[in-house]
C-alpha cells in the first residue's frame, strides 16, 4: 500500500479545509467579533499546519489503487470532522472536544443532529461555519477533491465510486474528473438559485445563505431554535421544493440539461420517490386532520413539509412532529429508513436499494415453489447485475445491524427505547431529529460522551455506506 501517496492527498484536503475555515471571517467583521475571528484564524492555522505536515511526510509519486482509495475516503471524512471541530473549540462556542467533534461530524455528514441547546447564542460566524460544513459535505468531500485536483490521476475513478452513494456510481463522462465537475456545477447552480429566490422573498443574506447550504446538502442545520418555523410560508415552500430537488439523483439533472434526455424522467427510482412523497404526505395529512383541531391549511402544510424533510433526510422542522399522533410518527420513522435517491445529497438506505432488495426477496419467494427457474431481478425494466444485487442485500443487512447495535448502545442508562431507536436511526440515516428526547425541538447534549462517539461512528457509517469503513477493520486489508 502506498501510504505516502495517501498522506500527500489527505494533506491537500486539509489545506482546502483550512481555506474553508477562513470563509466565516466575513461574518466576524459585521458584528465586530475579534475573539471569534481569532478562533477561526487559529483553527485555519492548525489545520493548515497539519496539512503541511501530511504533505511533507507524503509523496506525490506512485499510483492509487483500491486500498489507497478506501483509506483516502475514510481518512477524508474522519479528518474533516476533526479539523472542523477546531473552530468550535477555538472560538469557545463549544467547550468539550467530544461535543465539538459531534457537531462537526454532524455537519460534514449532513446529519443535522446537534448538541447546542441555545443555538442563537453561538453567534453568526460559528453558525455560518456550522451550515457551511454541511454544504461542503453535501457534495461530498472526495467529489470536491476529485473535481478540483488533477494530480489524483487514474486513481480518481476509485475514489469517485467509493464516495458517490448508491448501488452504482453514475459516470457521466469518460473522465471521472469531468463527472465530478459536472456534479459540482449542478450543486452550485442549485445553491445560487435558492439563495436568489430567498432574497427575492425578503430573507436577509445571512439567513438565505445558511439555510440554502443546509437545504441543498439535505443537512438541516438552522441558526434558529425554531428552525424553518421562523420564516414565512413562501420561504418554507421554497425550501420544501429545493429539498425535493436535492433528493433526486443528480445524473437526471445532467441528462435533462446537457443531453436533453426526457427519458430520464421515467426513472423507476424517481417515480417511486415522488409517489412515496405524495402517499406519505396524504397519510400524515389525513391523520392530523383527524385530531382535535380538525383539518386546516396549516396542518396540511406541516404534514407535507415534514414528509419531504424526513424522506430527503434534511431534518428541518416547522412543527414538533414528536407530539403528532402515532400513525404520523410511525410514517415518519419509516421514511427515515427509505431516504432519498441514489446519487443525491440525501442519506438513508436509498430508495433504489430498497427496491432492489424487495425484488430480490420476491425472487426468493418464487424460487421456493419453482427452484429450477432462472429469474433476474428487474428494476425499471432493466435487469440488475447479480453482483449489484449481492452488494445491495449485504449493505442492507449491515445497515440494519448497525441500527440495532446503535439502539442497544444508546439504550444504556435511563434512555428510553424510542429515544435510543430513533436517535440511532437519525444519525445512521444522516437525518438529525428523531422522536421523544431527540425530537425536533430537543438536543443530543444529554447523551454520555461515549454515546456521542457511538453516534459519530454511526454518522460516518451512514455517510460512507458501510463497506469502506468496515474494510479498514479487516486484517487482510493491511496485508501486502
Amino acid at each position: 500500500m502506498n501510504l505516502h501517496r495517501v498522506l500527500h492527498i489527505l494533506g491537500l484536503l486539509l489545506l482546502i479545509l483550512a481555506g474553508a475555515q477562513l470563509v466565516p471571517l466575513a461574518w466576524c467583521i459585521s458584528p465586530a467579533a475579534p475573539e471569534t475571528a481569532a478562533g477561526f484564524l487559529m483553527g485555519a492555522a492548525v489545520t493548515a499546519l497539519l496539512g503541511a505536515a501530511f504533505r511533507r511526510l507524503g509523496s506525490a509519486a506512485g499510483d492509487l489503487y483500491r486500498r489507497e482509495g478506501v483509506l483516502i475516503v475514510v481518512g477524508a471524512w474522519v479528518l474533516a470532522s476533526i479539523s472542523g471541530a477546531i473552530p468550535y473549540l477555538a472560538t469557545g462556542a463549544i467547550q468539550s472536544p467530544i461535543d465539538a467533534l459531534f457537531e462537526s461530524a454532524s455537519g460534514f455528514t449532513t446529519t443535522g443532529a446537534s448538541i447546542l441547546v441555545e443555538i442563537e447564542a453561538a453567534g453568526r460566524p460559528v453558525l455560518f461555519w456550522r451550515s457551511f460544513t454541511q454544504w461542503l459535505g453535501g457534495i461530498g468531500i472526495v467529489v470536491l477533491l476529485v473535481s478540483l485536483l488533477s494530480e489524483l490521476g487514474p486513481g480518481a475513478r476509485f475514489l469517485f465510486k467509493l464516495e458517490v452513494p448508491g448501488p452504482k456510481a453514475e459516470i457521466l463522462h469518460a473522465r471521472v474528473r469531468q463527472t465530478a465537475a459536472a456534479l459540482l456545477r449542478i450543486y452550485l447552480a442549485m445553491t445560487v438559485l435558492q439563495v436568489a429566490l430567498m432574497l427575492l422573498f425578503g430573507v436577509g443574506l445571512y439567513d438565505a445563505v445558511t439555510h440554502t447550504f443546509s437545504t441543498v446538502s439535505t443537512g438541516g442545520f438552522s441558526p434558529y431554535y425554531e428552525s424553518l418555523a421562523h420564516f414565512s410560508t413562501a420561504v418554507r415552500l421554497t425550501v420544501m421544493l429545493f429539498m425535493v430537488a436535492a433528493g433526486v439523483n443528480f445524473a437526471i439533472y445532467y441528462a435533462l440539461v446537457r443531453r436533453r434526455n426526457l427519458q430520464s424522467l421515467r426513472d423507476a427510482e424517481l417515480r417511486f420517490y415522488l409517489l412515496l412523497l405524495a402517499a406519505a404526505g396524504l397519510v400524515v395529512g389525513v391523520d392530523l386532520a383527524r385530531g382535535p383541531d380538525g383539518p386546516s391549511a396549516r396542518a396540511a402544510f406541516d404534514a407535507a413539509f415534514q414528509v419531504v424533510s424526513i424522506l430527503t433526510t434534511t431534518g428541518f422542522a416547522t412543527a414538533d412532529f414528536a407530539e403528532w399522533p402515532s400513525l404520523s410518527r410511525a410514517t415518519l420513522v419509516a421514511l427515515m429508513v427509505f431516504g432519498g435517491c441514489a446519487g443525491s445529497t440525501a442519506g438513508g438506505a436509498k430508495i433504489i436499494r430498497l427496491l432492489i432488495g424487495w425484488r430480490a426477496a420476491m425472487r426468493e419467494v418464487r424460487l421456493t415453489f419453482n427452484p429450477s427457474s432462472v429469474i433476474a431481478v428487474f428494476v425499471g425494466g432493466r435487469a440488475v447485475p447479480e453482483e449489484s444485487v449481492r452488494s445491495v442485500v449485504a449493505l442492507l443487512l449491515l445497515w440494519m445491524v448497525a441500527w440495532g447495535t446503535g439502539t442497544l448502545l444508546l439504550s444504556v442508562g435511563d434512555t428510553g427505547v424510542v429515544t435510543a431507536a430513533t436517535g440511532s436511526l437519525a444519525t445512521l440515516s444522516n437525518i438529525g431529529p428523531g422522536l421523544a428526547s431527540v425530537g425536533p425541538n430537543e438536543s443530543f447534549a444529554f447523551f454520555a460522551p461515549w454515546q456521542k462517539l457511538v453516534m459519530v461512528v454511526l454518522m460516518w457509517f451512514g455517510r460512507l455506506e458501510c463497506f469502506a469503513l468496515l474494510a479498514l477493520l479487516q486484517p487482510q486489508f493491511w496485508r501486502r
